[in-house]
């Protein structure tokens, strides 16, 4: 597997950097809400997730309570069921080994370790989160203790950031035959409910849609078999 892990880390050593400048930005709001340097490095190092740790801070700034900000992160990180669901059949050992090498599967290494063939090399997703955890964890301590020499983070256009990492993501998916119809529908769906629902329902809704469509897929194949 080593090799594979390493071929892994370059292919998400780009979306490294680009996590690296978002986790930047999440420390230097952490900072201006209150929380400390350390709590803000053990959110990312734990939690891992850019857009449940933005929405839990934003929600925070804002005066909102704990338990709002905690549901809405959790409603955010909805989307790794159906992407757990996909990944699990590729990994070997008994469910709690299972389950524990699944703590390594993020948007991009996903995407990263498809093999062409409806499954996943494991290597290639480790190796990707291994360099993009990295990143997300340094960028946040830098962010996080170096805040006052950055400035405001919508000013350096940071912000910008991850919307433009999610949508090189459906680029990217876009390229495969068998994958273009489930990432368009995903996006249109989740496109549509932006502006009718909460933080994190269009994230599931589409999340659900693509397992659905995968599900069908890996139907029709076993079919045709």
């Amino acid at each position: 597997m080593s090799g594979t892990f390493r071929a892994g880390v370059r292919a998400g050593l780009p979306f490294a950097v680009a996590g690296a400048i978002v986790a930047t930005s999440f420390g230097v709001l952490a900072r201006d809400v209150g929380m400390p340097a350390w709590g803000a490095v053990l959110m990312s190092a734990i939690v891992f997730a850019g857009s449940a740790q933005i929405a839990a801070l934003t929600i925070l700034g804002a005066g909102g309570g704990l338990s709002s900000a905690l549901g809405a992160a959790a409603l955010m990180n909805s989307r790794f069921l159906p992407m757990g669901i996909a990944f699990a059949p590729s990994l070997p050992g008994n469910p709690v080994s299972r389950a524990a090498q699944g703590q390594a599967v993020v948007d991009v290494s996903l995407v990263v370790a498809q093999d062409g063939e409806g499954g996943y090399d494991r290597g290639l997703l480790f190796g990707s989160t291994a360099i993009q955890y990295t990143g997300w964890v340094g960028g946040t301590a830098f962010g996080a203790l170096a805040g006052s020499l950055i400035g405001d983070p919508e000013t350096l256009g940071l912000d910008a950031v991850y919307p433009a990492f999610f949508l090189a993501l459906m680029i990217g998916e876009l390229q495969h035959d068998r994958a273009k119809g489930v990432a368009a529908a995903g996006a249109l769906i989740a496109l549509a409910l932006v502006p009718f629902t909460p933080p994190g329902v269009p994230v599931l809704a589409a999340s659900l849609a693509t397992l659905i469509g995968l599900m069908r897929r890996g139907s029709d194949r076993g079919a045709s078999r």
